[in-house]
């Protein structure tokens, strides 16, 4: 009887995947490639074909307006704008549908244009990815605001999260409040985590009111160290209760919205973490807990239930529980329009710099090469972000756009960003490259880009199996 309904959860599960890996890299695809294509209609370049997806043009799925033929191709991993070009040997690739049959006059080649333009018409691309992104999040920002968690004092330090270079951590002590980080002053928990996360210096320097100071000397393009050892550190929460869960012990037992806990079983809580550690260690058996509401102190005994959580080493583990949420005292600020395009711009900016520190870490060696991902990983993301509602799932995509950006910024020949720099040479030297050197560069990129492909299918693989 039991196992009836979990097929169909699973198959919704992946539909719900499917779907929305296909939303995600079809807009952003579309975005991508309506900035060559508009670019390339203004520089007065002949266009063969738009088309989403690689490879040849599913005939169903293809129609033509004016010189243009507007196609959905069989490979859907990408897409591209074929221009009419002179060397037609070096674009004539499989991956675009193979060589055109249009003849086109000599001054609507994509090599008859200057230089400037054609410069222009590789980087609208990446432009309308970066554009869509700070859109976004300007949406987002506009409509949700932004949320602040008005405290910069220390309740507890989580040994099992602290990084290495993050060792001094271990002397903060609970109570110790934060006023600087590197240098710059810090009145929120969000200006704390993201100081730590992103600042550049190589060694984060945290300043305490009480004139001590912790360093950790965590290199920026260690992201993964970075985020833990931000995450380290968490924030004091008062022992008050912000929800309580119907059907619960502690619904049961009376426990109300807004009650203080004072004592568990005559000892003292000083805050929300004394609270968690007693609970969570106590399944099964009686606790009295002490409340204090409107002034009256009043003593209730309950039972904490057996849950599963897991832990900071991603294993899970038995803890107790009693239906109670910690209430905290964030703070949500309307913005205005003009704030809301701010913080769309520095949201973007914020999200471009990490991904240029994550491809700074991979050719370091300070990330690992087992965190790239490909389409699969993009597609278990772009589900579970569907699942958290559509602000998750624009978040998202707004991310991806940005990753696209920059990746295609990358100077391999066969991204806009070798495209760019094969341009930028015709420039200096005024003259094209050597068609060989231009062909041979193309090659040597196209292998690596299927080399790159090759490890990000095998990390999702290995993630799918549970490596």
């Amino acid at each position: 009887m039991g196992p009836g309904p979990r097929p169909r959860k699973g198959r919704r599960t992946v539909l719900i995947t499917v779907l929305s890996l296909i939303v995600v890299l079809g807009v952003l695809v579309f975005v991508h490639e309506a900035g060559h294509f508009v670019a390339a209609k203004w520089a007065g370049i002949y266009v063969h074909r738009f088309s989403l997806g690689l490879g040849s043009p599913i005939p169903w799925l293809t129609f033509q307006r004016g010189e243009t033929e507007y196609s959905i191709s069989w490979l859907p991993l990408g897409g591209y704008v074929k221009m009419a070009s002179r060397d037609e040997d070096i674009s004539e690739s499989p991956l675009e549908g193979g060589k055109p049959a249009a003849v086109v006059p000599p001054d609507r080649m994509f090599e008859a244009k200057p230089v400037w333009k054609r410069m222009l018409v590789i980087l609208a691309g990446v432009t309308m990815n970066a554009l869509f992104a700070w859109l976004v999040f300007t949406v987002l920002a506009a409509k949700n605001g932004r949320q602040i968690d008005p405290v910069t004092t220390v309740g507890q330090v989580v040994e099992e999260m602290i990084p290495p270079g993050g060792e001094a951590l271990r002397a903060v002590r609970p109570g110790a409040r934060i006023v600087r980080v590197s240098g710059t002053p810090v009145s929120t928990w969000n200006e704390v985590e993201a100081q730590i996360a992103n600042t550049p210096d190589r060694v984060v320097r945290l300043e305490f009111a009480d004139g001590s100071s912790a360093e950790l000397p965590i290199h920026p393009d260690a992201l993964e160290a970075r985020l833990r050892a931000s995450q380290a550190l968490q924030p004091f929460r008062a022992p008050v209760v912000g929800e309580v869960l119907a059907g619960r012990p502690a619904a049961a037992a009376g426990i109300q919205r807004g009650d203080t806990i004072v004592a568990v079983n005559g000892q003292p809580v000083t805050q929300w973490y004394d609270l968690l550690k007693t609970l969570q260690s106590s399944a099964g058996r009686d606790l009295t807990v002490e409340l204090a509401r409107g002034g009256q102190h009043r003593g209730v005994t309950l039972r904490p239930y057996t849950d599963t959580m897991i832990g900071a080493d991603g294993k899970p583990r038995s803890v107790g529980r009693i239906g109670v949420a910690v209430g905290t005292d964030f703070r949500t600020e309307k913005l205005s329009l003009g704030a809301a395009i701010a913080q769309g711009g520095t949201a973007t900016v914020a999200a471009s710099t990490q991904i240029v520190r994550t491809v700074r870490g991979l050719f370091s060696g300070r990330i690992s090469g087992r965190t790239v991902g490909g389409p699969i990983l993009i597609g278990q993301l772009a589900g579970e972000s569907a699942r958290l509602g559509l602000d998750a799932f624009l978040s998202f995509m707004a991310l991806i756009s940005i990753n696209l950006a920059v990746l295609n910024l990358l100077p391999v020949p066969v991204l806009d960003g070798g495209q760019f720099l094969f341009l930028l040479a015709e420039g200096v030297i005024r003259r094209p490259l050597p068609l060989k050197v231009r062909e041979r560069l193309t090659t040597v990129g196209l292998v690596l880009i299927v080399l790159l492909m090759g490890l990000a299918f095998s990390n999702d693989i290995r993630r799918l199996f549970g490596g």
